[in-house]
């Protein structure tokens, strides 16, 4: 079957093979046919090596498609199903699960470290698929609680969206920073998380929304989705003062991952008020806080890992709103693009023309 490999962590494109095999079904696992992915910022992030993967590798986390197959002691799945890629499944015995904080959850990034397809014959011969998925391939074999059924009015390329970047930015305000009518906001990166990130402030009665992001048709595309302002970043301060009157935002979201970005976010953050990070950055990147600035301005820092709670939960009401018409889920999709095409989707992203990209399989 064909998917798209990084070889070396650092490079900057994939190459496209057609001798790859999804490996490691049997009890427990579903074999899945991809029909679309999208492409999301923290692909790239993985293949320049600022999340830890192992190479090579196959990127993509944010998929849909169908079961072709599922193994011995497999319930409530059968061939034919319909469903979504879950890249962090909830194992449901762990300390955080019972706790109810299923994101946190470390089962679906031990799947990581296992390597799930194979190129035989080629050097090396395992290959392993980002966040323990890979949904730049044709097909792929995933630990069932990866496969998550959607109902049949939701098109493939939209449960793709949800799988990932939508329920990362919707769950950062609704689960994470609950954002309260009336409320000013503030969102620095305007990609797919960030326009889903408006969208759930919108959804929210946000009074303001201010986008921010160096990409005038980002801002353009913020402004469609619900931002009530859209500036670049020299432009910040300028927002800060006409929509606060010089205090702060109530809430920001940094949907960048990176600490110049954060600590940015944190100076238009009013005291007292919420700084929620998005953004997935650098294991050396580091935010400077002084103690002082800390204890006095009380401003609560919360960062957001998938939406920042039970991703189920979090899907079923993504669907529901979208069905509703209280968010616009299609507008997300830019670009479209096959899988031989993917170098091209990866440019596009770079330079910040596409929101999300979907690779039609």
């Amino acid at each position: 079957m064909r998917a798209a490999v990084l070889h070396e962590t650092g490079q900057d494109k994939l190459e496209v093979l057609d001798d790859i095999e999804a490996v490691g079904f049997g009890p427990g696992k579903v074999r899945l046919r991809l029909r679309a992915t999208g492409l999301c910022h923290s692909d790239l992030s993985a293949m320049a090596g600022v999340l830890p993967q192992p190479a090579p590798f196959v990127p993509g986390h944010e998929g849909a498609g169908e079961i072709l197959d599922v193994g011995d002691g497999v319930t409530g799945l059968s061939a034919g199903d319909r469903v979504l890629v879950c890249w962090l499944p909830a194992c449901g015995g762990c300390p955080s699960c019972q706790r109810g904080q299923t994101e946190l959850c470390l089962t679906g990034f031990m799947n990581a470290g296992t390597p799930n397809f194979r190129r035989p014959g080629g050097s090396p011969e395992d290959v392993f698929g980002m966040s323990g998925t890979g949904t730049f391939a044709e097909e792929i074999v995933l630990p069932a609680p990866c496969a998550v059924p959607i109902p049949d009015d939701v098109p493939y390329d939209i449960a793709a969206l949800i799988g990932c970047g939508v329920t990362t930015g919707l769950g950062a305000v609704f689960n994470t920073a609950r954002v309260e009518a009336g409320s000013s906001v503030a969102v620095i990166g305007c990609g797919g998380v960030g326009i889903s990130v408006i969208q759930g402030a919108r959804a929210s009665g946000a009074a303001q929304i201010v986008a921010v992001d160096p990409v005038e048709s980002r801002r353009e595309a913020a402004l469609r989705f619900g931002a009530t302002e859209a500036v670049a970043p020299d432009g910040l301060d300028t927002a800060k003062n006409s929509v606060t009157a010089g205090e702060g935002f109530d809430y920001v979201f940094e949907v960048v991952g990176r600490s110049a970005t954060a600590r940015r976010a944190y100076e238009i953050t009013r005291r007292g008020g919420t700084l929620c990070v998005v953004g997935a950055g650098a294991l050396d990147d580091f935010l400077q806080l002084n103690m002082f600035e800390l204890f006095f301005d009380e401003k609560r820092i919360l960062p957001s890992l998938y939406g920042g709670g039970d991703v189920l939960r979090s899907y079923r009401r993504t669907i529901d709103l979208w069905r509703a018409g209280r968010i616009d889920l299609d507008g997300l999709i830019t670009h479209r693009v096959r899988l031989g095409e993917i170098n091209d989707a990866i440019g596009q992203m770079r330079t910040g023309e596409a929101l999300r990209t979907c690779i039609e399989m």
